[in-house]
């Protein structure tokens, strides 16, 4: 497990609706999950990323939120297809920062198959990172909030969790646990000052669904354009990509004391997917 030291603080610098509160995201060192981090960084929370990566591109990011915004930012490694990953990550963030007020659950994996074809060690490694680690980093951080009597947690599922597509068996299944162990977990912390949330990104332009698009756009010998009307059409009525900031905006507003009441949804951004 790799960490690397948080940044130098400045707290007059760190203000906004989050300032002062602390956010953990899991799988933040690129795509989804750094949107959500730079996004509540904005609003003045200090950050722990988390992922994989090559180290320069990760101390880039890091050192990037910390300036851009004048908050704290560090980073701290972790595999979280085991329990133990998974506390220890909780263990040393706490250490690190001082507490989690905010955990973002957004790590995870595909992989496309039919049911009776789908690989075995595929289906566990997704259940592990894309469920089951949520579970754990859950379990590990809500002592904690309690204690304090503040707490945010937002499990970042999918419009699969809300419906499925062919092929994506323990995406679909993950994710539609994610959204249940939200509940779950919103009833039980329902009067302790900690609110549960899921949201349901649909499709989400990442430098991964670029490269997916550019792939598929050579392979039909099509242009690129082209190709991302095909893919939105698919599945979602407006023909627009959302980006990782939008998704950060959604997390964001969950984290504000504007949102203190809302407890135990799944959130869909998602441009109409799953208003069919």
């Amino acid at each position: 497990m790799g960490r690397a030291r948080p940044n130098e603080f400045h707290p007059a610098m760190a203000s906004g609706p989050l300032g002062g509160r602390i956010a953990l995201v899991t799988g933040s060192t690129s795509g989804i999950g750094l949107g959500i981090a730079r996004v509540l960084a904005t609003a003045g929370a200090d950050i722990v990323l988390n992922g994989f990566g090559e180290a320069a591109k990760i101390e880039k990011a890091q050192a990037g939120i910390a300036a851009d915004h004048g908050v704290r930012a560090a980073f701290v490694g972790a595999d979280l297809g085991k329990a133990d990953g998974c506390t220890r990550l909780i263990v040393e963030a706490e250490r690190v920062l001082g507490r989690i007020d905010i955990l973002v659950n957004n790590a995870g994996i595909q992989h496309t198959a039919p049911v009776e074809a789908f690989p075995p060690e595929r289906w566990d490694a997704i259940i592990a990172l894309n469920l089951t680690a949520a579970f754990h980093t859950m379990r590990a951080a809500i002592p904690g909030m309690k204690a304090r009597g503040w707490g945010r947690i937002v499990n970042i599922a999918s419009a699969h969790g809300l419906v499925a597509s062919a092929q994506k068996s323990a995406y679909v299944a993950a994710k539609h646990g994610l959204v249940g162990l939200t509940k779950v977990a919103a009833i039980e912390l329902a009067n302790a000052g900690v609110s549960v949330n899921a949201v349901c990104p649909g499709w989400v332009l990442t430098p991964l669904v670029e490269r997916q698009i550019a792939d598929r756009a050579r392979a039909k010998g099509v242009e690129t354009g082209a190709e991302e009307a095909l893919l939105l059409a698919e599945k979602q009525p407006m023909l627009k990509f959302s980006t990782p900031e939008h998704i950060g905006a959604m997390v964001r507003f969950l984290c504000t004391d504007d949102a203190a009441t809302i407890t135990g949804t799944a959130l869909p951004v998602d441009g109409g997917w799953t208003a069919q």
